[in-house]
């Protein structure tokens, strides 16, 4: 944990001087700047509310920049390079155990299970996880939710094999291509992209085998949510709307609404990988984070070895403004 921490703050101070790539916004006055740990369709709502203009009718723009990684998006919020982080709420419980002057604080919850999907080299229709004995893994960045998740899936089903940490996030795809291990977890649209390629085969749901955690979360510095309560509520506000609008809409007509986020990927694709996190129940309805939740992602940590000590859920979690915004939408 002390080595997460010492990687977080080097990475803050490296964040303070480099710049981070904006994705794409609309135009308006106020800009919220919003650093994502990967840019994915399992995000899908935080685009849909920025390309149905949830955004704009709160008041404000977002800004995206893509951190590669947990680490590398608490740097960004620390140093104060991003406004609000969009990542595994781990890293906030990593900076709490060691303690800050203005403690991060997770303040809405939106998606509710792992989003990788194992991808293998060969078509496996009757996968089992015990498949994977003897086998080598490409699972993530050690200490991060995704690994850590898929630690979690292998211990419950008992299965001895393999996983590679020692490859970047961003990298893992490219690695795998080039003949590193024997399975390699992807998000979407990379795996269907993959697979449509004739490169590889999905066998399996992480999410699915692993069950509810509270994955990826919006998080910011205490200071800035206590000075910005509408730039929060109405982020909170747009993308509870987004995550309705995607569950009560057809996949291909959401997949059109996402195209331009994702730069040369075909409509097909993106209607593929909608159609698998919908299977999945990726998303919440209700943005504020349960304590059970909370307590079941730090039993995750803890079988990973990662969590020398438990945080308590009121010192990381809020929940006031996204339940009054959920109260709002499905009243």
């Amino acid at each position: 944990m002390k080595k997460r921490l010492s990687m977080i703050l080097l990475a803050a101070a490296f964040a303070l001087v480099i710049p981070f790539a904006a994705v794409g916004c609309k135009k308006n006055n106020t800009v919220v700047r919003i650093n994502e740990v990967t840019h994915s369709v399992f995000y899908a709502p935080l685009y849909l509310a920025d390309a149905l203009g949830y955004f704009e009718d709160e008041g404000f723009k977002i800004e995206l920049t893509n951190g590669g990684g947990a680490d590398a998006t608490m740097a960004a919020v620390l140093s104060g390079g991003a406004d609000i982080g969009f990542c595994g709420p781990e890293a906030v419980i990593y900076v709490e155990a060691g303690g800050s002057d203005d403690q991060p604080k997770v303040f809405g919850q939106l998606t509710k299970r792992d989003g990788s999907f194992l991808v293998g080299r060969k078509a496996e229709p009757e996968f089992k996880w015990s498949n994977l004995n003897g086998k080598e893994i490409l699972a993530g960045r050690k200490g991060g939710v995704p690994a850590m998740t898929f630690e979690y899936v292998i211990e419950t089903n008992e299965v001895n094999c393999k996983l590679n940490y020692d490859v970047a996030f961003n990298m893992m795809t490219a690695a795998f291509e080039s003949g590193i291990a024997d399975y390699c977890t992807m998000f979407e649209p990379v795996a269907s992209q993959y697979q449509a390629a004739g490169k590889g085969y999905i066998v399996a749901s992480v999410g699915e085998e692993s069950g509810e955690i509270p994955y990826t979360c919006f998080m910011a510095k205490s200071s800035y949510i206590k000075n910005n309560g509408d730039k929060v509520e109405g982020l909170l506000r747009a993308v509870t709307k987004a995550v309705k609008y995607v569950n009560e809409t057809d996949s291909a007509t959401v997949a059109k609404k996402l195209a331009p986020y994702f730069d040369g990927t075909d409509e097909a694709a993106l209607k593929a990988s909608v159609d698998s996190y919908k299977k999945i129940d990726a998303w919440v309805t209700n943005m504020a984070m349960k304590e059970s939740a909370f307590t079941r992602l730090q039993d995750v940590i803890e079988l990973a070895g990662e969590l020398p000590k438990r945080a308590k859920f009121g010192d990381i979690v809020l929940t006031d403004a996204a339940q009054k915004v959920y109260d709002e939408i499905y009243k």
